[in-house]
């Protein structure tokens, strides 16, 4: 089995070890373009355009399934992304997980890039899935640059500013960016106050590993003998993970595997 993922960025390092994590034994090709990264300011032409040439690389390497680990793109790309590789490649998108934030009651904070927060979409996705639960909209300039650079200094300037705006009484905040989940635990502890009950943080990487299963017909092993391999395509040409992903938990566990030949 080979499953593909992409991003801008490094936003694909939690859904790609998400998928390790399930499915050891699976092969794995990452796709991205981190000169043009951060998509989210980009008009959704030319996100979709990127996009396209980003999963076009991918699916030169005749994966089982691509999952679209970038919301942006998921948001703006994803029906052109399916026309183009459906149905040989099965495409998998990233949505926030704002449905089973708000069963949880709420109040519930939403953390997405200054693009998605207050866009149509987010606002859809609030509608149609958080009657009656009171939401905000957080956004967080700077966040996924940051932590696209491992820059340990503004990735702590970023939550906290954040942390400020988000309303003290939330019981779970929404991760609306794949490069926030690197950081979940920074963000949990920034936003957790003292007496309040545990925060609960929804994050989509094994919600989309899981449903890539389900695409290709599998299920989890995660007990199967780690022979997957990892291939790195950087603007279509075979690489090897930038050093920033090495401060990671995701990115070590990939940067371990041995590379495809």
């Amino acid at each position: 089995m080979k499953i593909a993922l992409m991003d801008s960025g490094m936003g694909l390092l939690a859904a790609s070890a998400a998928v390790r994590r399930l499915r050891p034994d699976a092969d794995l090709v990452l796709s991205s373009d981190p000169g043009s990264m951060p998509w989210g300011p980009r008009t959704p032409e030319d996100v979709t355009v990127r996009a396209l040439a980003v999963a076009e690389a991918a699916a030169r390497l005749r994966p089982d399934a691509l999952i679209v680990a970038c919301n942006t793109a998921s948001v703006h790309a994803l029906p052109a992304l399916r026309a183009r590789l459906e149905p040989a490649v099965p495409v998998i998108g990233t949505v926030p997980a704002i449905k089973p934030a708000a069963a949880g009651g709420g109040p519930v904070a939403i953390w997405a890039t200054p693009a998605t927060t207050g866009s149509t979409y987010q606002r859809g996705l609030i509608r149609d899935f958080a009657h009656g639960v009171h939401v905000s909209e957080v956004a967080c300039p700077g966040l996924a640059e940051a932590v696209e650079h491992a820059d340990q200094a503004a990735i702590d300037v970023a939550i906290a500013a954040a942390a400020a705006r988000t309303p003290d009484d939330v019981t779970a905040v929404v991760l609306g960016c794949t490069h926030y989940e690197l950081v979940a635990d920074r963000i949990r502890a920034a936003v957790q106050r003292p007496g309040r009950p545990p925060l609960v943080l929804h994050a989509s990487a094994g919600a989309v590993a899981a449903q890539a299963l389900r695409r290709t017909g599998q299920v989890a092993a995660p007990e199967a003998p780690a022979t997957g391999t990892v291939t790195v395509l950087l603007s279509g040409r075979e690489g090897a993970l930038p050093a920033p992903a090495l401060a990671y938990e995701e990115g070590r566990l990939l940067s371990a595997v041995s590379p495809a030949h």
